[in-house]
Parts: C-alpha cells; structure tokens; sequence
C-alpha cells in the first residue's frame, strides 16, 4: 500500500539503514515510489540489497548500494557521504537497522550492551549528525526512526533491544524539538508484528505471531509496505506539524495486546 500521489517527494534523496530487506526494504521501495532517489545500506547480504535497489529503479529514480556497518561511527559517516556523493545530497535520513541481544536483561553484559545499542540507537544520532549539514543548507529535511512496542513494554528476553528501543525514541524528541526551527522534522514509527526474517531470533516467534494475529482489531499484522507507506507520508510537506512523535502503526494491537 503506497502513497499515492506519485512523486511527492519527486528528487529528494534518502539514506535507509538496513534497508535491503524487510521493514527497511518497503521503506525504500515506498520512498522510491514517490520520486525519492534511495540509498540502499546492508551490512552481509548484498544480492538482496541490489534486488531492493533494482525494484527501486523501477520507479526511475538513482539508487545506490552502500554496505556500511552502521554500529560503527566512521561507517555511519562514510555512509551518509557517500550517498551525498552518488545520489546529490541527502534530504531524508531513515534510521532502520536493528540487531541485537536477546537474553533476560540479568545476562546482559557490557559486549551485548554496546552491540545493541550502538546498532540500534546510536547510529541513528551519527547518521542525523552526519545528515544534518546537508538538509539544512537546503532549509529542509526529515529524519525517521525505527522502533516498537518493546521500548514501553516488558516482553521476554527483550531486554537491551527494548533499552535500545527507548533510546531512539528519546533521541529522536531530542532531534525533533533542536531542528525544527531549520525546517528538518523527526518523527519515529513504531510498527506491531511484521513478519520478516528478524522474527527467525525469537524462540517465541510462533506464539508471538499467533497471539498478534487473535488480537489486531484490524484484522491483519501490519506489513513493510504499511511501514513504508506511513513513512513516506511523515516524509512529506503535509505531516510537517507532526514533530517529535512516536507513531503507533499496529492495527490496534497494542490497544489490547494483555487479553
């Protein structure tokens, strides 16, 4: 489901962390459908990645396949760069990528700690940091970060990532209320249950789908192409008042998700 008023964002340019598969992947692919030229980041799986690039092409806009290990800062920044470089600037940064941990938060250790969050959480600050300069010598520029239900609430095992979870959406208030004087917008989405691969980690990954599926008042899991669709529309001059939230994109599972 893509927004459908083709090239609403007609030349902008977009960086999408892990965007070569799953949520990050109908991101661009909804970015693209709009006239957005898309930078397509991975870290191991590059035939995926420049399948992404090749359905964003479609659309005819530029592409770029960039592996970047965004855990890293001087990845992060080279990133950025180089989509500045190949694709004309950056307009949209989208902080998507997701790893880490799964253990009780007991047996969480300093290694397990910083590989989460730094994934997670602060390479979306690194990214922003590196973006910025750009969206601001044009007066505008959006920044959208990924999360879930898991940063507010306490799910097994879920422990660092749901910490993580929290940071981007704190950094992204923080990001929200210092740009928007310079015309650039951050907002955070946070998506239900999708069915992707990073389901494949969780030991409980049937029962959570199960239990998602009985109790979603809309009557279906949410989809990367829902996430993409809602991003793409928080990228665009008429969400510019949506500043600093975190957009529940769930199919109302969340209403009710303790029955």
């Amino acid at each position: 489901m893509l927004v459908q008023d083709a090239g609403l964002l007609k030349d902008k340019v977009a960086v999408i962390t892990g965007s070569g598969r799953g949520i990050g992947r109908g991101i661009a692919l909804s970015l693209a459908a709009q006239g957005c030229h898309v930078a397509i980041n991975y870290l191991r799986r590059r035939e995926e990645a420049e399948e992404t690039a090749a359905e964003a092409a479609a659309y005819g806009v530029r592409t770029a396949v960039i592996k970047a290990n965004v855990g890293k800062e001087g990845e992060v920044q080279r990133l950025v760069e180089e989509a500045a470089r190949r694709l004309g600037g950056v307009d949209i940064f989208v902080g998507n990528a997701a790893s880490g941990v799964l253990r009780p938060v007991t047996e969480i250790d300093a290694r397990a700690w910083d590989w989460t969050l730094n994934i997670n959480a602060r390479s979306i600050l690194l990214g922003a940091r590196a973006a910025i300069p750009h969206m601001i010598s044009k007066g505008w520029g959006r920044i959208i970060t990924i999360t879930s239900i898991g940063s507010r609430r306490v799910f097994p095992e879920y422990s660092v990532v749901g910490v993580s979870k929290a940071a981007i959406e704190a950094v992204t208030r923080y990001l929200a209320v210092e740009l928007a004087p310079k015309g650039i917008i951050a907002n955070c989405v946070s998506p239900g249950v999708v069915i992707t691969g990073a389901l494949d980690f969780f030991s409980r990954k049937d029962e959570m789908i199960d239990h998602a599926q009985k109790h979603t008042p809309a009557g279906r899991l949410v989809t990367p192409e829902d996430v993409g669709a809602v991003v793409t529309w928080l990228c665009s001059d008429a969400a510019a008042m949506i500043v600093g939230q975190t957009i529940e994109l769930d199919g109302g599972y969340s209403l009710i998700m303790s029955g």
